[in-house]
């Protein structure tokens, strides 16, 4: 099971910088266990919001060239606050560097301006077929996949447009 905990990215400069949103909602499944009495977004989901803000951006630079986008580690990781039902988490990424199989970004998530997460990201990226050619057809799913995904993540207003007239 694949699961987004990103429900739109709101701003995307490819190689640079990358905002998306999470809108928490009680019908998140996980908010029955965490914490019955006092319903918060789990720290580890925090970061995985973020890991997947810094994913889409390493594709969207790249043209999906690597079907494999992964955590490799987490630096400096802290937080701040609790992130509850009805609060908006918005999570930014910027390219810090790029070498060849590895990004490293700086990452952090907010709520009404508010630092609630923040951490220094490295992610790999690299295709299964790399090292298994029997597994390019996999690469080749995958990416599919990913685009058809960022394709509803990612709508940009086109050039010019603004506000709808009132």
């Amino acid at each position: 099971m694949r699961f987004s905990l990103i429900d739109r990215i709101v701003e995307l400069q490819p190689g640079v910088k990358i905002a998306a949103v999470k809108s928490l909602s009680l019908a998140e499944e996980y908010l029955a266990d965490h914490f019955p009495c006092f319903p918060v977004m789990p720290g580890v989901l925090m970061l995985e919001a973020m890991t997947q803000s810094a994913a889409w951006l390493v594709r969207a630079s790249e043209d999906f060239a690597h079907s494999m986008v992964v955590l490799k580690e987490a630096r400096n990781v802290k937080y701040g606050q609790f992130v509850e039902p009805g609060q908006t988490l918005y999570v930014t990424a910027e390219v810090l560097k790029q070498a060849e199989r590895e990004t490293t970004l700086k990452t952090q998530g907010t709520v009404d301006g508010r630092m609630t997460v923040g951490a220094r990201l490295v992610l790999e990226r690299y295709n299964l077929g790399d090292t298994q050619p029997g597994r390019a057809s996999t690469d080749e799913w995958v990416n599919k996949e990913m685009r058809a995904l960022f394709a509803v993540l990612w709508r940009p207003e086109p050039a010019g447009a603004g506000p709808a007239p009132a």
